[in-house]
Order: C-alpha cells, then structure tokens, then sequence
C-alpha cells in the first residue's frame, strides 16, 4: 500500500484492506513496514520521533479489535516507543482472538542514504522468535532483516511455518537507470533463497509510491510476493500498485521439501563457531 502523511488516514485504509483480504479468506495478514507515515527515515529529524508509540498503543488496540471482529492474525509494524531516548522499529502480531502474543524488534538497522534508520531505531534485542498463533507458528523480520541469512535460519530451526518480512525499499531516482533491474532482482532472489534453504514459506509485504523530492526522493519498488518452501513465487504484487496477495500455505510442502533437500539434517553444526567473529580474514591478532 501506499502510506500518506495522515496516521489515521493510513490506519483507516489499512483497515478497509484488511476487511478485503479477511472477506478474501486470509487468515494471517501482513502490513508494510511502518505503514502508518511516509518513510520518515529519509531525514535526520528529531521532531519526527513524535511519531512513535507505545506497544501496546493506539495502533495495536484498533488492530486487535479488528483481529478479534474477524478471527485473524495481524503482523503489524509500528514505529515503537519504549522510553524517553529508546525507539524501535518493531513488528506486533495479533492473534485471531485480539490478543497480542509479542513482538519483534528489528535487528539489523541500515545507515544509507535516505535510509538513515540508525539515527531513530535501537537494534533490536528480543532475538529472532516465532510466534504461535491459531493458523499457524510464524516469524517475523522487518526490511533489512531479509539480507541476512542468519535471522532466516534461527527463525526456522524454532519451528517457523511462515517468514514474513515487512519492507519499505525502493529506489533512488538517480540509480535507478543503471541499478534498478538489478537491485530488485537482488531482493527477490536472496529471500527466495531463504525458502530454499530452510524449507519454509516467505511472504514480502513492501510498500508503494514516491516519497520526498522529485531527485532525492525513494520510488518504492513495491512487487511484494510469497514464495513456497521450494522458492517458487505464489503470488507476486506489481512494482507499482496497491495490491492484495492471497497464497495458500501448507505445512505438508515444506515437509515433503525438507524430505526431499534435508539441508537441515546436514548441517555441519560442530563447524560453525567461527560465523561468531565479525571478520575472519587478519592474520594477526
């Protein structure tokens, strides 16, 4: 979806999207990374840390309404507020019945060009968990989470069914001539590779639209999609439309996936310790 700069505008579209996909069948939905404001972190702003809010909050509290009203799950992000000076960018889920089962903390935090996230967001300290909800075993990872192959696996080994990745990527308007194609393919292939590699279902919820200045702005490239636990792509969004994906995900495949590639069973586990160490390369101490 696309997110204007009106938070409650944002949570009413929102939830007329999800009252669709409900009415669809969907059982557990997902939103866009912090879908109720454009992508703030385009700037070092102070003011704009007037945003967050508290978990559980205004946003959860509607959302859990809504959950309980039509018996889904919510994967919901929220710009989060945990005390004076200590912001997250955070996922809350929601289960079917409108309770909140916890959140995720996103890791990985990104200092890019117009992605100046580490200037807002506290790295994430709850680790990597899964959330049991009555449609299924979940994890959840937030944007920058999905390149690193590591928080797939540990998601995985704890039993996730489902990854789901709420994103806000896109292009700057001056790469994207030479970069484009190739940054979005980059995108694609490394999440379909964490289905693959750990047998799994992958649903990538992104946003859409232009944001900021017309030459130092982001076009979000939108082309949210799930893919199998063989990485084959399900259901797969445009790059620049709202959209509502419905797959079906069934645990039997990615059974039938790990029997067949048991990448799991051959881990060389008593091999791994030195992923540990940030960089492997000195020869001196």
């Amino acid at each position: 979806m696309r997110s204007s700069s009106d938070p409650a505008e944002n949570l009413a579209r929102a939830t007329a999207k999800i009252r669709e996909a409900a009415g669809r069948g969907a059982q557990i939905l997902c939103l866009p990374e912090l879908f109720r404001s454009p992508y703030f972190c385009r700037e070092e702003n102070a003011d704009l840390f007037q945003l967050a809010e508290p978990i559980p909050g205004p946003t959860t509290q509607a959302l859990s309404v809504l959950a309980r009203e039509l018996k889904i799950v919510l994967v919901v992000s929220v710009f989060e507020r945990r005390a004076a000076g200590v912001y997250h960018n955070s996922a809350a889920v929601i289960d079917a019945d409108g309770n909140l089962l916890g959140r995720y903390r996103k890791m990985h935090i990104p200092d890019d060009p117009l992605y100046y996230e580490k200037f807002y967001f506290t790295p994430g300290d709850l680790g990597f968990p899964n959330f049991d909800t009555q449609y299924g075993r979940v994890g959840v990872q937030i944007c920058w989470d999905q390149w690193y192959p590591e928080g797939a696996r540990l998601a995985s080994l704890r039993g996730a069914q489902v990854l789901f990745y709420p994103t806000s990527i896109g292009w700057h308007p001056r790469e994207k001539a030479e970069f484009g194609t190739a940054q979005l393919d980059a995108w694609r292939t490394i999440q379909r590779g964490h289905a693959i590699a750990n047998g799994v279902y992958v649903a990538v919820v992104n946003r859409v639209g232009f944001e900021g200045p017309k030459d130092a702005g982001l076009e979000f490239w939108g082309s949210s999609f799930v893919a199998d636990p063989f990485g084959r792509v399900l259901a797969q969004a445009s790059d620049s439309a709202e959209e509502t994906l419905i797959a079906e995900c069934d645990p039997a495949q990615s059974e039938e996936t790990r029997r067949n590639w048991p990448f799991l069973r051959d881990r060389r586990i008593d091999a791994y310790r030195p992923i540990l160490e940030r960089w492997l390369g000195e020869s001196l101490p």
